[in-house]
């Protein structure tokens, strides 16, 4: 097949083009700075040369959006919102346009679309939309408001040969450089890996093994549209979370942060509290109900894995050269 990835040079990108290379298809990046083979040049707000690689493909992937790793700033939250319904929009824009369009629009959402909640899981069917949760900083609700702007502008795009799935992805997880795994990881390493704020918030994840294997099953059942949380099973409050993954590695004891403690951590990291301190509890119901397997349902495993091959890059064989 021929698929296509908007915004796929980032980490989720990059998982992505690998598996779906290695498994035989053409893949074609969208990006602002082409410069590999199968890259193509697009500004993901305004129709030009590259929809040419839309027409005729199979598969639409669209993944852009700037990142969320960042300070949420008011110029920066709006250049989230903006990057993300510009490029929903003149994607399907581009759909629409085809002479020949492609089967299946898979557009990445969020699992930060659902609410701040400690009581009970969200699934698509029950789950509840955040937004109005009292006690959380005001500005939340706007990541609430991204999100819900960026489903929308897939689902009211007029493209109807071309079924469309919203990807409401938890953190994936993969030991590539510079992704949200390799920063949780360095803080394990270095004895930060504590609970943060009491660790009582859920975390949601999925490896990135499922989380290819979820978007190839997406693209194969026809029966499936809309909303689809890609997320593993089992979330788990961040002290497991944190205490699985400093076991995996082999780190005794993880520091304990207080809230203001972990707004000085992300403002070193450039980036904002609320991706440590949201507790989203989210599940995959749909992909359940529709047998999907997952191969990692839980972070221990998962945590293990994934060490194991980020110890085998890095050449990191025994706990003395850690």
């Amino acid at each position: 097949m021929k698929i296509v990835i908007p915004g796929g040079t980032g980490q989720v990108g990059g998982v992505l083009k690998r598996a779906l290379g290695a498994a035989g298809h053409e893949v074609v990046v969208l990006t602002r700075r082409p410069r590999r083979e199968g890259e193509v040049a697009w500004d993901g707000k305004t129709l030009g040369p590259w929809a040419a690689a839309v027409d005729g493909s199979d598969v639409v992937v669209n993944l852009a959006g700037r990142s969320v790793s960042c300070r949420y700033t008011a110029a920066n939250l709006r250049d989230m919102m903006d990057s993300r319904v510009d490029s929903a929009r003149v994607v399907g824009a581009a759909i629409a346009d085809a002479a020949r369009p492609p089967q299946v629009w898979l557009q990445m959402s969020t699992a930060t679309v659902y609410a701040h909640r400690l009581d009970a899981p969200n699934d698509e069917a029950t789950g509840v939309i955040g937004g109005a949760e009292a006690g959380v900083p005001d500005y939340w609700a706007y990541s609430v408001a991204i999100a819900k702007a960026w489903e929308r502008a897939q689902r009211q795009a007029e493209t109807p040969a071309t079924r469309k799935v919203a990807l409401r992805s938890a953190m994936v997880m993969s030991p590539d450089p510079g992704g949200v795994f390799a920063v949780l990881l360095g803080l394990a390493r270095l004895g930060l890996g504590g609970p943060v704020a009491g660790g009582a918030q859920y975390v949601s994840w999925i490896h990135e093994h499922d989380f290819v294997r979820a978007v190839e099953f997406l693209m194969d059942r026809e029966d499936i549209t809309g909303p689809v949380n890609l997320a593993a099973p089992h979330p788990l409050p961040q002290r497991a979370f944190m205490r699985a993954l400093r076991s995996a590695w082999g780190v005794p004891v993880g520091l304990p942060a207080t809230k203001w403690m972990a707004e000085v951590g992300a403002f070193a990291l450039r980036s904002d509290t609320e991706l440590l301190l949201k507790s989203r509890r989210v599940v995959p119901g749909r992909l359940t109900r529709a047998d999907f397997d997952f191969r990692y349902p839980r972070w221990p495993q998962a945590a293990d894995e994934l060490v194991r091959r980020v110890r085998e890059r890095v050449g990191a064989g025994s706990p003395a050269r850690r």
